[in-house]
């Protein structure tokens, strides 16, 4: 026959026009919003589509079809308060068993209708959540209700020390109520 043995093998790529490409990205783009030109020319070759990377982004970029970048950062923390700043109490203490070092901090978790913020003690000695709270807003409340969680879970010995960044969520009230709870307050860097 006179072709060579590869010509048996070789699948020849699907080729389409621009608009039945852009109808793919498309169905691609609405069922993945955050895919890339990457992300898509991969699904596109999943598909059997071979199609060149620049022109998967000149025919994103015409089209409209640019990814929703999604939000990756919160502000929990405002270091510059006029909030009293606790001693670090925490630098040079030797842990050697529970309840006499915990460890606070506030984070937030991404989910569908937005975030959620989680306040978390540790025992340093332990490692393990000794309080938690979650709630939609970040505030003292947040704060006060994981503490007392730790502090009815736990009932910790006096001398027990609350370590925590100079934390100070925003719209958090300027009082300090370290001189109410049976803890002793300290904060760091």
């Amino acid at each position: 026959m006179g072709l060579p043995r590869s010509t048996f093998y070789d699948v020849p790529a699907a080729h389409l026009d621009d608009a039945k490409i852009v109808g793919r990205m498309q169905t691609i783009c609405d069922e993945f919003e955050a895919y890339g030109y990457r992300r898509v020319g991969a699904e596109l070759r999943h598909q059997g589509v071979i199609v060149n990377h620049k022109k998967i982004r000149r025919l994103m970029r015409e089209h409209g079809l640019q990814p929703k970048r999604r939000r990756r950062y919160v502000a929990t923390t405002d270091s510059d308060h006029d909030s009293p700043i606790f001693p670090d109490r925490a630098r040079d203490l030797v842990v050697a068993g529970p309840n006499q070092l915990w460890v606070a901090d506030i984070t937030y978790i991404a989910i569908t209708g937005g975030f959620v913020y989680l306040a978390a003690l540790l025992d340093a000695w332990s490692r393990r959540v000794v309080g938690y709270a979650i709630s939609r807003s970040i505030d003292a409340r947040l704060a006060l209700a994981a503490l007392k969680a730790a502090i009815q879970t736990r009932n910790p010995p006096e001398g027990c020390v609350h370590h925590s960044d100079r934390l100070n969520p925003p719209n958090m009230p300027r009082r300090s109520t370290a001189n109410s709870l049976p803890i002793t307050a300290s904060s760091g860097q």
